[in-house]
């Protein structure tokens, strides 16, 4: 596998790099202390993972198998808490309508099998390692996914040009935390495999909070009045990625799409 390379993570990453406080090594028993950056602020920068079954479904699920039975339990979904604070995500009566018929569709449904952008919040619990590389004027962060990625920008908010898949983030620090403002979204992505949706008035406020130097807790706010009664939250951890040649990888989801997106279009079907 080669190491995906960017030319906006690269240059973020020089920044970054010379932008970060080093600290002296800690002592033999004594706690390791976050790392800052040179602006005093925790330095978030590493590559992260989830460890849930939020990916396959945000609410409490039981194990299930595949829609394709021929697979056997390759694929099936594992059971799992949610993580979405209060047990439900509420949604108005015809919004839970169409969730039922995703959820009945999900194998040519779900955006994430035909390799479309994963959206904001599920980009950062999918089964697959993000990085975040923190400068003071601006955050990367960088998804494993779909070669995803996104641009958070720490200085006077800006407002969505148009929307997105990844919509338009805006950041600020309140106190230890990175509170993210997320607008301008399109209505093309899911929540998870489980046909959770939202429409283009969708806005989520996440945070992130470094409770040590390996785990950040993730919060996301998530407000869509066309399709929610009020807004919702979902909570986790995030876990730093600490092998000493953690990377991301290529994934080309967008090859292993194309016979589903576009193999009807051969002029020999049989090809």
């Amino acid at each position: 596998m080669k190491q995906r390379f960017s030319v906006t993570l690269a240059l973020l990453a020089a920044v970054t790099f010379a932008s970060i406080a080093i600290s002296a090594p800690a002592q033999r028993g004594a706690p390791v202390r976050p790392a800052r950056t040179a602006d005093g602020k925790p330095n978030l920068s590493g590559i992260w993972q989830a460890m849930n079954t939020a990916h396959w479904d945000v609410e409490d699920h039981s194990a299930s198998p595949r829609q394709l039975y021929q697979s056997g339990a390759v694929g099936a979904t594992p059971g799992g808490q949610g993580v979405v604070e209060g047990g439900e995500i509420p949604y108005k009566p015809d919004a839970l309508a169409r969730k039922k018929l995703n959820f009945a569709g999900r194998l040519s449904l779900d955006p994430e099998v035909k390799c479309y952008m994963p959206g904001i919040p599920r980009a950062t619990y999918m089964p697959f390692p993000f990085q975040i590389v923190q400068a003071p004027g601006m955050i990367l962060m960088a998804y494993e996914f779909a070669s995803a990625d996104r641009v958070i920008n720490m200085g006077k908010p800006v407002e969505a040009a148009v929307d997105t898949w990844m919509g338009t983030a805006n950041g600020r620090w309140d106190g230890e935390t990175l509170v993210v403002d997320n607008t301008g979204f399109n209505d093309g992505t899911w929540f998870d495999r489980a046909g959770n949706f939202h429409s283009d008035q969708l806005h989520v406020v996440e945070r992130f909070t470094l409770a040590d130097q390996d785990h950040l807790l993730y919060e996301a706010t998530i407000e869509d009045p066309q399709t929610f009664t009020r807004p919702w939250k979902i909570s986790m951890p995030l876990y730093r990625r600490v092998e000493k040649n953690a990377q991301l990888v290529d994934f080309k989801c967008v090859e292993y799409a194309e016979e589903l997106l576009y193999g009807h279009l051969r002029k020999d079907p049989s090809k």
